[in-house]
């Protein structure tokens, strides 16, 4: 029968027998009930309570350290950034090092390849000097050996000595002979 359909003292007759039959008394529920509500209460402000705290904490440390992991992700981007931007312009550095050192190095060569060619050009000058002094000096030479041996033979040929002019006049034959011959 459903409940509902019985009026309110049958239910109140029928929780009462119920009641009595499985030992249930009224003020030992109630005792119970407060006992139950001090319990709650003490465990609420001894265990609860600090449960709650220390939850509470660990929470605020993990969304703390969350937070910490974020911002230590984006410093370590920034950072990894920043050291590509310096590695680039080491290298930017390095390579306009090198270059100049290149460009330094082809004037530095260029410059010692001009300064041994006037060396050389020095040089070569000098021993055209040297060579026409030598060639006048070994001309001048041959002349007076010449002009000797002409007198000598002249004298020898016509059988007298020959008088300091006329050694002159064929020494200045015979220097004159050799310059038309040289040229």
């Amino acid at each position: 029968m459903p409940i509902s359909s019985l009026p309110l003292a049958d239910i109140v007759d029928n929780l009462t027998d119920m009641a009595t039959q499985t030992g249930f008394a009224l003020p030992q529920f109630i005792a119970q009930c407060i006992a139950f509500l001090c319990l709650c209460a003490l465990l609420n402000k001894l265990a609860w309570k600090p449960v709650r705290t220390i939850l509470e904490q660990r929470r605020s440390a993990i969304e703390e350290s969350m937070a910490n992991v974020e911002k230590i992700k984006k410093e370590l981007t920034e950072a990894e950034a920043a050291r590509l931007n310096l590695i680039q312009k080491a290298n930017e550095q390095a390579n306009a090092i090198i270059s100049e050192a290149q460009r330094t190095a082809n004037l530095r060569a260029e410059r010692r390849a001009r300064e041994a060619a006037s060396q050389a050009d020095d040089i070569i000058r000098k021993a055209h000097e040297a060579a026409v002094l030598d060639r006048d000096r070994l001309l001048a030479e041959l002349k007076r050996h010449v002009g000797s041996l002409v007198i000598q033979t002249t004298a020898k040929v016509s059988g007298k000595v020959l008088t300091p002019d006329d050694q002159a006049r064929l020494n200045s034959e015979t220097v004159r002979e050799i310059n038309i011959a040289n040229n």
